[in-house]
């Protein structure tokens, strides 16, 4: 039951962009995770660049650091 958290800058992305990027993003995992389509889930925040470091970067991605499959190429 993979579910996918994407935070990002805000962009202005119809909602067929966002299906498409949730699409791809889902067939990604069904391959390399052997997952099912119908258990795979993918949510899109936005996050203004003024909270970034206090609501992602401190949160989510600094204290995972070891854990995170692919590291960010930029420290906060």
């Amino acid at each position: 039951m993979p579910h996918v958290d994407i935070k990002c800058y805000p962009r202005e992305l119809t909602e067929e962009q966002k299906k498409a990027l949730a699409d791809d993003i889902s067939q990604v995992l069904q391959k390399h995770l052997q997952a099912a389509e119908h258990t795979v889930s993918v949510a899109l925040g936005y996050i203004s660049p003024e909270h970034w470091k206090t609501q992602v970067y401190d949160r989510e991605i600094a204290p995972e650091m070891d854990n995170l499959a692919k590291k960010p190429g930029y420290e906060l």
